[in-house]
């Protein structure tokens, strides 16, 4: 098992669990936990993946790059992803209106944190399927 860097044991590994689920229990405000919905959101690391890998963008262009995502949703969830901060809107004082996005740092750290999360998907994603075989096949 591969343990994250400052890590020395999975006892050490559960400690720091344990202690991040307490963090996030103790969120009076749900603010935590807001932010946390935004690494499991399909929509929010679509945006962030393609500011990330696109630069600054316009509202079409990330719409281009996100298969599926409808007018409303894209706009929703730019609007909670500029709200915590996490990408900056530019509006142009121009007519026609122009208006672009672009990844923040906290942004940056966002994309950078997932990457390990992706790559243990992609990495593991055979056994998954074995999984769900075996549960599949013994389940009627």
């Amino acid at each position: 098992m591969i343990l994250p860097p400052g890590i020395s044991s999975f006892e050490a590994l559960l400690q720091e669990s344990q202690a991040a689920c307490d963090a996030l229990s103790a969120d009076d405000d749900g603010l935590k936990r807001e932010l946390l919905a935004h690494a499991g959101n399909r929509w929010s690391l679509g945006v962030v993946h393609a500011l990330g890998v696109g630069g600054t963008l316009r509202h079409a262009e990330i719409s281009r790059r996100l298969n599926g995502v409808t007018q409303r949703m894209l706009t929703r969830t730019l609007r909670q992803l500029e709200r915590d901060g996490l990408i900056a809107r530019h509006d142009y004082d121009e007519v026609p209106p122009r208006v672009d996005y672009r990844l923040t740092e906290l942004g940056r750290g966002l994309l950078v944190g997932m990457v390990p999360l992706w790559r243990w998907v992609m990495d593991n994603a055979d056994d998954f399927r074995e999984a769900r075989k075996a549960f599949d096949d013994k389940t009627p």
